[in-house]
C-alpha cells in the first residue's frame, strides 16, 4: 500500500500472526486465493437484490458468482437443492441469526437457547443482545456434574414453556450433539429447530461430525472458523422457509451484499470440497483431543473431561487453586500463545475474569501443526500457567 501509517500496521499484524501460536477457536487462516477474492474488483460492485432480481445494472457476473456460491454451499454439505435453499448474503453470524428469527418467529415469542455462560451465544436470546429484547429468552442448561447437555431437563423445559424455536449449536461446547434427540423434543411441542453450526461447520463438511441437516428446519453458519473462509455467514433453510428468510436478509436487515466476500466464500467452499479438506478437519479434531489430554495429564481440569471437536475449555481457576481466565490469557499472550478467557459452566467468577480459557486448534492445524506439536504445546501452556499462579 502507498500509505505509510497503515502499511506499517498491516506489516505489524502480519508479523504478529506469523510469530504467535493462535489458539482462538473462532479464528483460522484463509488461503491466498481467498485473500485475492476479498481484494478483487468485486469489491467495487453494488448488487442489491438477488440473482436475476437486482436493482442495479451491470450485475451479470455478480449473479453467476452468487449462484455458484449457493450451489457449492449445498454441495459441500450434501444437500438436495429441491429440498434446501441457502442465502449467502448475510454479513456475519449475528445478523444471520437475527434474520432467521425475524423471518420465522413472531416478535415477543419464546426462543430457547443454551445459557451464554454455559457455552451458548449472545444471539441465542441472551438479554444483552437485541434477540433477548425482541423475543422472550428461555435458557436451558448443562448437567452440573457432567457438564454435558441434559436432554431430559431440556425436554421438561420445552414442554413447559412451549417455545416457538429451539436454538442448538454452541460457541463453547466441545462434545457431540444428539441432533435426532433435539428434533424429537422440538416435535413434541411443535417448535422449529434452528442450528447454529458456526463453530463446527467445517467438521460437518469434512465428515468428522454428524450433520444436523436431516433434523433441522434452518441452519446458520459463519464462513470462517473451521470452514476456513472469509468472515461472513450463510443461512440454509428448508424450501418452505426460504422466501421469508431471503426477505428478512434483504430488504429486512441489510441492503447490497458484499460481493467480494461472496466470491471469497465460493473459493473457500471449493476448497472445502477437496479431499485434502477431510484430512485437515480430522487433524484439527485429533490435535484438539491430544492437546486437551496433555493438559489434563498436567493436572488441569478440562470441562466435560474432553472434546469431540476443535475446541475445549480449561478450568484454570480450579476453585481458587489456579489462575483466573483473564490472567491466564494475559500470561499466555506474553509467551506468544493466544487464547481467549471464557466462563465455564456454573462459573463462580465474573465474565471479565472468569474461571477458564477456551482453546481451539483449527488455525494451528492450518499451519501444519501435528500431534507431536500438541504434546509440546500442552507442556508449554502448563509451564506458563504454573509460573503465573
Amino acid at each position: 500500500m502507498n500509505d505509510e501509517g497503515l502499511d506499517t500496521l498491516l506489516e505489524k499484524e502480519k508479523a504478529r500472526q506469523e510469530s504467535t501460536i493462535n489458539l482462538i477457536a473462532s479464528e483460522n487462516y484463509v488461503s491466498e486465493d481467498v485473500l485475492t477474492a476479498l481484494g478483487s474488483v468485486y469489491t467495487n460492485k453494488y448488487a442489491e437484490g438477488y440473482p436475476g432480481k437486482r436493482y442495479y445494472g451491470g450485475n451479470q457476473y455478480m449473479d453467476k458468482v452468487e449462484t455458484l456460491c449457493q450451489q457449492r454451499a449445498l454441495k459441500v454439505f450434501g444437500l438436495d437443492e429441491s429440498e434446501w435453499s441457502v442465502n449467502v448474503q448475510s454479513l456475519s453470524g449475528s445478523p444471520a441469526n437475527l434474520a432467521v428469527y425475524t423471518a420465522l418467529v413472531p416478535l415477543g415469542s419464546k426462543i430457547m437457547g443454551l445459557e451464554l455462560s454455559q457455552g451458548g451465544h449472545l444471539t441465542h436470546g441472551h438479554k444483552a443482545s437485541v434477540t433477548g429484547r425482541w423475543w422472550k429468552f428461555v435458557p436451558y442448561f448443562l448437567d452440573k456434574e457432567t457438564e454435558l447437555l441434559d436432554y431430559e431437563a431440556l425436554r421438561d423445559v420445552v414442554l413447559r414453556e412451549k417455545p416457538a424455536m429451539i436454538v442448538a449449536g454452541f460457541t463453547a461446547y466441545s462434545r457431540t450433539i444428539e441432533w435426532k434427540r433435539l428434533r424429537a423434543i422440538a416435535d413434541e411441542c411443535g417448535a422449529l429447530l434452528h442450528i447454529d453450526l458456526s463453530h463446527i461447520a467445517g467438521l460437518v463438511a469434512g465428515g468428522v461430525y454428524e450433520s444436523p441437516f436431516p433434523y433441522a428446519d434452518t441452519v446458520m453458519t459463519t464462513t470462517h472458523k473451521t470452514l476456513r473462509g472469509p468472515r461472513g455467514a450463510m443461512i440454509f433453510s428448508k424450501k418452505e422457509y426460504s422466501t421469508a428468510i431471503d426477505k428478512a436478509v434483504f430488504p429486512g436487515l441489510q441492503g447490497g451484499p458484499h460481493m467480494n466476500n461472496i466470491l471469497a466464500t465460493a473459493v473457500a467452499l471449493g476448497e472445502a470440497a477437496m479431499p485434502e479438506f477431510k484430512t485437515y478437519v480430522k487433524a484439527v479434531v485429533d490435535n484438539a483431543s491430544i492437546l486437551a489430554e496433555t493438559l489434563k495429564e498436567k493436572g488441569w481440569r478440562i470441562v466435560s473431561n474432553g472434546t469431540d471437536t476443535h475446541l475445549f475449555l480449561v478450568d484454570t481457576w480450579m476453585k481458587g487453586k489456579g489462575i483466573r481466565g483473564e490472567d491466564a490469557s494475559v500470561a499466555l499472550e506474553a509467551a506468544g500463545i493466544i487464547v481467549n478467557k471464557n466462563t465455564i459452566p456454573y462459573d463462580t467468577e465474573t465474565p471479565r475474569n472468569p474461571s477458564g480459557i477456551r482453546i481451539g486448534t483449527a488455525a494451528i492445524t492450518t499451519q501444519g501443526k501435528t500431534i507431536e506439536d500438541m504434546k509440546l504445546l500442552g507442556q508449554r501452556i502448563h509451564e506458563v500457567l504454573q509460573h503465573s499462579i
